[in-house]
C-alpha cells in the first residue's frame, strides 16, 4: 500500500487536482474593486483546482484593467440568458423535478418573508438558480462558492436546494453583519458545507449569527496579495521626483469610506500653510457631491479624483504617495492596505472591523477613531512631517505584516483544503479506493 511518511490526504490532494472542479459566484465579477477574487482564483487554478466563473449580472461596461477584461470573457453572466431564458428554466425544472421545485419555493418564500427584498425577488433568485444548476451539472461542478453572503450566497443556496451541488461562501463585511436577518444570513450558515471569514473580527460577527454548535464550519481564510506586488523593486520616497508630498486614499467614492471627512482633514492642513496633493483613486456614487466640496472648499490644486484605474495605475499612484489613507466607518478588512504595504508604504485608517489585524499604530501606520476629523488631521500632520527614511522604515514593517498574513498562494492552499476535506463521504471513499487500486498494481 502506501509506505515512507506519506499519508492518504496528502495523496489524495494530488488527485484532487484533476478530479475537483469548483464553480465561483459573484453578484458581479469581475468587478474594478473585486481584483482580489480574482487572484484568489488564479492561485486556486495555479495549484491545480479547476475553477468556473459565474456572474449574476454583467458589469464589461466598468471595466478598465486588461486583466478583468480577459476574465470576463471566462465568465458566463446568468442575466445574460434574459427573462425568457430564465422562466424557461424555472418551467423545465418545475416539471422534470418537480418536488426539488417545491422545496426551492418553499425556502425562497422562508427567506423572502424576512427580506426588504421581497418575496417576488427571491422568486427571481430561485429561476436564476435554476439557470445555474444547469450550467453546473453541464460543467460537471464538484462544489459551488459564492463571494458575499448577500444574494449570490441566496442564488447558491436555492440552487443547492433543488439538488445535488454543495455550497460555501466567503462572507466580507460589514453589510452581511449589518443586515444579517434580513439577509437569512442564518440559515445560509446552516445549510453551507462551510463558511469563509477574512479576518478574526467577520469570524466573531458569524459566530453571532447562528448556534455555537454551527462554529467548526466558519474558516479563517484571509484575502491575499500575489507576485504582481510582492516583486515590485522597493522605491525609496526619496528618489521620488516631487517637492510637494503625495498622499493617496483608493477606494469607492461613498459615504463609508469616509472621503468628506478626509477633505475636511486637507482643507485644515492647507489653511496651517501644508503643502500637499491627495489623490482620490476611484468612482462611485458620492463622485459629485465630493466634486463640490473640493470647489466649496477651494482645494482645486491639493484634490484629483481619477475614476477608476487599472491595478497598474493603482500601484503607481501609491507608490508615488507618502501614505495612503483609508478612512472608512465600516468594512471588513480592505485589500488596498495589503497592497500598500506590498509596495513599502505606511497607511492611515481606522479602528474599524478587522483593520487592527493588520494595521498597527506607529509600527506600520497609523489607526484613528472612525469620524474623527481632528485625529485624521493629526495622522495626516505626522505624515507630511516625517522624515522619508522613517516613513520608508514603517512601509518595510508593513511588507512584513502583509507578507506572513496576506499571501494568496498561501491562503488559496487554505482554501483548497476546504474544498477537498468538505467533498461528499462517497466522492473521498471514491478517491481512496482508485489510489489503493494504483498503489497495489
Amino acid at each position: 500500500m502506501i509506505g515512507g511518511s506519506a499519508n492518504l490526504f496528502d495523496i489524495c490532494v494530488v488527485e484532487y487536482k484533476v478530479k475537483m472542479k469548483i464553480a465561483y459566484l459573484i453578484n458581479k465579477y469581475p468587478k474594478v474593486s473585486h481584483s482580489f477574487i480574482r487572484r484568489e482564483i488564479a492561485a486556486l487554478e495555479k495549484i491545480g483546482l479547476s475553477v468556473a466563473r459565474f456572474s449574476i449580472r454583467s458589469c464589461e461596461s466598468e471595466l478598465v484593467d486588461p486583466k478583468d477584461q480577459l476574465e470576463f470573457q471566462k465568465t458566463q453572466i446568468v442575466l445574460g440568458i434574459g427573462l425568457l431564458g430564465l422562466l424557461l428554466n424555472l418551467f423545465s425544472l418545475a416539471i422534470f423535478k418537480p418536488f426539488s421545485i417545491y422545496r426551492s419555493i418553499r425556502l425562497a418564500l422562508k427567506i423572502g418573508w424576512k427580506s426588504d427584498a421581497g418575496v417576488l425577488r427571491h422568486l427571481v433568485y430561485l429561476a436564476e438558480a435554476c439557470v445555474l444548476w444547469r450550467w453546473l451539472q453541464q460543467e460537471q461542478v464538484t462544489h459551488l462558492h459564492a463571494h458575499f453572503g448577500t444574494n449570490p450566497t441566496t442564488v447558491a443556496m436555492l440552487c443547492n436546494a433543488i439538488g445535488g451541488v454543495s455550497y460555501s461562501f466567503t462572507v466580507h463585511g460589514p453589510e452581511e453583519f449589518d443586515r444579517a436577518e434580513n439577509i437569512g444570513l442564518t440559515e445560509k450558515i446552516n445549510r453551507a458545507k462551510f463558511v469563509v471569514a477574512i479576518c478574526s473580527f467577520g469570524r466573531s460577527q458569524l459566530y453571532r449569527w447562528c448556534d455555537y454548535q454551527q462554529w467548526h464550519k466558519i474558516h479563517l481564510v484571509r484575502c491575499g496579495v500575489d507576485e504582481e506586488y510582492f516583486n515590485q523593486p522597493e522605491i525609496f520616497l526619496a528618489d521620488i521626483p516631487t517637492e510637494i508630498p503625495n498622499l493617496v486614499c483608493v477606494g469607492r467614492l461613498c459615504e463609508q469610506k469616509g472621503q468628506i471627512l478626509l477633505l475636511q482633514a486637507v482643507k485644515r492642513l492647507a489653511e496651517e500653510g501644508f503643502d500637499l496633493v491627495l489623490t482620490l483613486v476611484g468612482d462611485g456614487e458620492l463622485r459629485s457631491q465630493i466634486e463640490a466640496l473640493i470647489c466649496d472648499y477651494g482645494l482645486e490644486k491639493q484634490v484629483k479624483i481619477t475614476g477608476w484605474a487599472s491595478g497598474t495605475q493603482v500601484q503607481k499612484y501609491i507608490t508615488n504617495a507618502r501614505a495612503l489613507i483609508l478612512p472608512s466607518f465600516a468594512e471588513g478588512l480592505p485589500v488596498v492596505l495589503m497592497e500598500a504595504f506590498a509596495l513599502h508604504r505606511p497607511v492611515i485608517s481606522t479602528y474599524v472591523a478587522g483593520i487592527p489585524e493588520l494595521v498597527q499604530s506607529d509600527v506600520n501606520g497609523w489607526l484613528v477613531p472612525a469620524g474623527s476629523v481632528e485625529e485624521l488631521t493629526s495622522a495626516i500632520r505626522r505624515v507630511l512631517r516625517m522624515q522619508p527614511d522613517e516613513l520608508n522604515r514603517m512601509g518595510s514593517a508593513g511588507t512584513v505584516s502583509v507578507t506572513e498574513q496576506h499571501n494568496v498562494l498561501q491562503e488559496a492552499n487554505k482554501l483548497a483544503k476546504l474544498f477537498h476535506s468538505h467533498l461528499d463521504d462517497w466522492e473521498v471513499k471514491e478517491t481512496q479506493e482508485k489510489l489503493e487500486v494504483g498503489f497495489t498494481n
